[in-house]
């Protein structure tokens, strides 16, 4: 497998609050946008297996559903001053 960089991922849900990933599934930002809107198409889950949630510790799996979900923004950096949501 390639050496993957860590993405942070935020998903904005209809009505609720931002959720933050930080994963290291994908070797760029294309990859992992070209996965969600797969995902999106197909109208299933996006699953991840190497991601930190809210920049704990530990990797874990996740399951991000992507039914309710606005916008997602992918980035290499995380600020909660990098823009909007379009």
């Amino acid at each position: 497998m390639a050496d993957n960089i860590e993405l942070i991922m935020r998903f904005h849900p209809v009505g609720g609050e931002d959720v933050s990933l930080i994963t290291a599934d994908f070797a760029g930002e294309t990859e992992a946008l070209e996965a969600i809107a797969r995902a999106l198409d197909e109208r299933r889950s996006l699953v991840l297996v190497r991601a930190r949630v809210n920049r704990e510790a530990g990797e874990n799996g996740v399951v991000v559903n992507l039914a309710n979900v606005v916008s997602v923004r992918v980035s290499t950096t995380d600020s909660d001053t990098t823009g909007q949501y379009l």
